[in-house]
């Protein structure tokens, strides 16, 4: 990856700003794309101290094709073409069906599946141009795959729709040197992991989910980084159109006790 241009969205906290530090201490190029502009060039100066030769932040709502199209725009004229792009900018607004407000299931599907497909199509867009191929990862979930009680139907559609497309996108794009794959995280300590959760009860959530993941723990966000970050590099260059799980075991766990 080194001297490669890596665009990553959300990159501002969370599995977002891990990836771009593991991208920066392989030396690539990161331009750091976040709706919070202040969050995106701090990261930045982050990924200049870990080895990054150029780094950029942005501030972008991803749901908003003419702010992605100049986010792009700004990433290729500070950093050179883009050869990757890490879409994990995403939201999690819970509620169950029957009570939810069309402008939350709008708010959630605009920003974690509409905003993915706005971020690969001007990838893709520039890609084509460059002639160079190229690799985008997107941030999917296991709640694509499975559910949880307490009203996360408006994400789990989001993520879901994210893995259909990016078979399609692969199967598409394969013949221009373009891989498209998707990271399926589990349970992972960042901000997004208790977003609907009280400040006074995360402690004991934690505990609950300890519990149930067989491998003890949540992830830290480097380690759903890693993986997206081996799916971005040419170390993964028979692979498209996957579906990396990372979850410490969760999907091969029946919910069924002994």
């Amino acid at each position: 990856m080194r001297d490669r241009s890596i665009i990553i969205t959300g990159g501002g906290s969370g599995i977002g700003r891990a990836a771009a530090l593991l991208c920066a201490e392989r030396g690539a190029r990161v331009a750091i794309v976040d709706h919070a502009g202040d969050r995106a060039s701090a990261v930045a100066e982050e990924a200049r101290l870990h080895g990054a030769p150029a780094a950029l932040g942005v501030a972008c709502d991803v749901r908003v094709e003419a702010e992605v199209a100049a986010a792009f725009d700004a990433a290729a004229a500070a950093l050179g073409s883009a050869r990757g792009l890490f879409c994990s900018a995403g939201i999690d607004m819970g509620g169950m069906a029957h009570e939810l407000e069309q402008v939350v299931w709008d708010r959630v599907l605009d920003t974690n599946l509409r905003g993915v497909y706005l971020c690969c199509k001007h990838a893709l867009r520039r890609f084509l141009a460059d002639d160079q191929g190229g690799a985008i990862v997107c941030t999917s979930s296991v709640m694509a795959c499975g559910s949880i009680p307490g009203g996360s139907t408006a994400y789990s559609v989001s993520k879901a729709g994210i893995l259909a497309l990016v078979r399609s996108l692969a199967v598409d794009y394969a013949r221009y040197g373009v891989r498209v794959n998707a990271i399926l995280p589990g349970a992972t300590e960042t901000p997004l992991m208790w977003a609907n959760v009280a400040s006074g009860d995360v402690a004991q959530a934690r505990e609950i989910i300890n519990l149930e993941v067989p491998l003890g723990r949540l992830a830290t966000p480097d380690e759903p980084a890693q993986a997206a970050v081996w799916l971005l590099s040419d170390e993964a260059s028979y692979v498209t159109g996957s579906h990396l799980v990372c979850d410490g075991g969760v999907l091969a766990r029946l919910a069924l006790s002994a």
